[in-house]
């Protein structure tokens, strides 16, 4: 579905820890990717915790929480190798990330994944979850 789509710099990437953009599937559904460093490169994946499909892992303003090599679901903390996208911890063990596929050339990015369309860059637009926030699994009523 996807012509090769420039999308950001491998620079700009490693300078803000993560980018994130929205995406129109083959199927005609929108949805986001994010792109974290990766040891010299990037690497890029869909925006959701496969444990919990709703769960973002970055988010506009805020971005995907990196450390040490690895991306922090903010609801259950699993971590995620930027990488490979694996899991060894938390309710995703044992898990995988949803990986897009990209190319770098020359420092630059590009969507090359055939299911996937470039939109723009951000959030999908017209989400009804206004609150920047990560959800939380906590139902405290007050």
């Amino acid at each position: 579905m996807s012509a090769r789509t420039r999308v950001t710099s491998v620079e700009a990437v490693h300078e803000s820890g993560s980018y994130l953009f929205a995406v129109r599937d083959s199927y005609g559904d929108d949805g986001e990717v994010v792109v974290v460093p990766c040891e010299d490169g990037v690497a890029a994946f869909r925006n959701y915790c496969v444990h919990e499909s709703d769960q973002r892992l970055a988010r506009e303003g805020v971005g995907a929480v990196v450390r040490d090599g690895e991306m922090i679901c903010p609801r259950h903390g699993s971590t995620f190798d930027t990488c490979s996208g694996d899991c060894d911890n938390g309710k995703a063990e044992g898990m995988t990330l949803a990986d897009v596929d990209i190319e770098v050339v020359d420092g630059q990015m590009y969507l090359v994944d055939e299911e996937l369309t470039y939109l723009y860059e951000g959030p999908v637009q017209g989400d009804d979850d206004d609150d920047d926030m990560p959800s939380s699994t906590s139902h405290i009523n007050l």
